[in-house]
């Protein structure tokens, strides 16, 4: 007979399990769960107040009926206003509200990579739950001045405009604005695409953008492969204003997650435009005082607290860079509107797009004479120094020349030189969407234009020069590709190479006509 089967142990094991149930139940304690749950009194678009939670704090979680999600926004003598995370159309007066205990926070860790979550940390791709390691309150403080380093590591673009004229350093803040329809999100996607073989974890927050919109952004990340580096923190058109509001502030604790951890982060806010109509919506919902424009007194501080946890740290904080790159939108040009003006004065410079010059089918539009990069120029790789050299200034010279030339007066010799060399600028810096330049790419064609070694082909011949440096890569290069990005100056020798690789380029396309 089999040990397992022996009818006496079977009787033992039975009567210790009795036993134990016994000692159990004698030393069980009832433990009360206390609950504050309060009542809606009610409901309105996108808020509801609540009666019955008198120790409610601001920015804690509360729950709904169904799981649905609301954020404490309002302290009230008698009641709470509560904003919705999830649409209130199942909520009514007199339904339940319970409290959680715990400040709006958002899911961080390396799991993250690649997924596409709403600000609220529940994923949105059809890829199962999260696993995280540890949740980060959405609002957290600035790091401390003294927690941070100098801005002095380039982060590259791909876009020659940018990193030429108007270059952005890790760790800074440079906003990105213009009119509707003129690619300020394709020079923010463009961004992300060009950290492919560099080590930057990309954040693309969608703040009120239209779902199809927010498609094409997610399936051009996932079709070049960047999806894989990034994170996609979306709040749609369609979603509550209070989950719009409260994105842009879970998608820098994502990014401040890996910062700490010694890591450069590139954030999107895409956009905040439509963030601080968000905020203006649920202030005026609330009863808040309206100031200018309608909007509430601190619509500042909601952009400042947020853009100023942007920084590069000391190495003994973490020693990582958080780089934020905020879209705003234009109205008829105007730089001088109420939120355009604030988020000017907060950034450390802007990217402005003009819509002539989209419209003319100059691309990116950047309007070379309103952007400004106030940290980025010192963190430069020194090769571009020495190339860029008066490109800013002489090209200015040449769009005011331009315009004068279109009279029909006799131009001397000297400006008819400034007007060539300014439209060979001109198509130098034109640039396909999707299509990144590497830093040599970028040194060698304005190498050709400070040397003026295009002035003598055709001005519709620059788009093929352009395509010629990008295919016919040389073993010669290597070397000079390294040092320059190991941020070594050019030297004559590495100078003299580049010229002469970039003459047997035009004459093969002098011989090829």
């Amino acid at each position: 007979m089999k040990k397992d089967n022996n009818p006496i142990l079977l009787g033992k094991e039975i009567k210790k399990t009795f036993i134990s149930l016994d000692e159990a139940v004698k030393n069980f304690k009832a433990v009360l769960d206390i609950q504050e749950i309060g009542i809606i009194t009610s409901v309105g678009k996108g808020v509801v107040r609540a009666n019955g939670l008198p120790n409610a704090k601001s920015g804690e979680i509360v729950t709904f009926k169904g799981g649905n999600l609301g954020m404490v926004f309002n302290l009230n003598p008698d009641s709470v206003d509560i904003i919705l995370l999830d649409k209130s159309k199942t909520l009514s007066s007199g339904d339940e509200v319970r409290r959680t205990n715990r400040v709006m926070d958002v899911p961080v860790g390396e799991a993250l990579l690649g997924r596409i979550i709403d600000p609220a940390g529940r994923p949105l791709d059809e890829r199962g739950r999260i696993n995280y390691v540890e949740r980060l309150p959405v609002e957290q403080e600035a790091p401390p001045i003294m927690h941070r380093d100098p801005v002095n590591v380039p982060l590259q673009t791909g876009l020659l405009v940018v990193d030429a004229l108007v270059p952005v350093g890790r760790g800074q803040r440079e906003l990105i604005l213009g009119d509707r329809q003129t690619g300020k999100t394709a020079i923010a996607v463009d961004t992300v695409l060009n950290q492919q073989k560099g080590d930057v974890i990309c954040i693309y927050c969608s703040i009120g953008q239209k779902l199809s919109s927010v498609t094409r952004v997610i399936a051009k990340l996932k079709e070049s492969g960047a999806i894989d580096y990034s994170i996609g923190v979306i709040a749609s058109g369609e979603d509550t204003p209070g989950l719009n509001y409260i994105a842009p502030y879970a998608a820098t604790s994502i990014g401040e997650y890996f910062m700490r951890k010694g890591k450069d982060v590139l954030i999107i806010y895409d956009d905040l435009t439509h963030h601080a109509r968000s905020y203006r919506e649920l202030s005026l919902l609330m009863r808040r005082p309206p100031a200018r424009e309608a909007y509430p007194g601190d619509i500042f501080y909601i952009h400042s607290r947020l853009l100023e946890r942007a920084t590069h740290l000391k190495s003994k904080y973490g020693g990582g860079s958080l780089t934020a790159l905020p879209i705003i939108e234009t109205e008829a040009q105007n730089l001088s509107a109420y939120i355009p003006t604030n988020l000017i004065s907060i950034t450390d410079g802007q990217i402005y797009l003009s819509p002539q010059l989209f419209q003319a089918g100059i691309l990116p539009a950047v309007d070379v004479g309103k952007s400004v990069s106030r940290v980025g120029g010192k963190t430069q790789l020194a090769a571009y120094r020495k190339v860029v050299g008066d490109l800013r200034l002489s090209y200015s010279q040449f769009q005011e020349l331009e315009i004068f030339s279109r009279f029909g007066t006799q131009l001397d010799e000297n400006t008819e030189k400034i007007l060539v060399r300014g439209r060979r600028i001109r198509e130098i810096l034109k640039q396909n969407q999707y299509h990144p330049y590497s830093v040599l790419e970028q040194i060698i064609f304005l190498l050709a234009i400070s040397y003026g070694l295009l002035d003598g082909i055709e001005e519709s011949a620059v788009s093929e020069f352009k395509r010629l440096i990008r295919e016919k890569k040389e073993d010669r290069l290597v070397g000079i590709e390294e040092r320059i990005n190991n941020n070594e100056l050019l030297s004559p020798q590495d100078e003299d190479i580049l010229i002469d690789y970039v003459k047997e380029i035009i004459q093969s396309m002098v011989q090829g006509q």
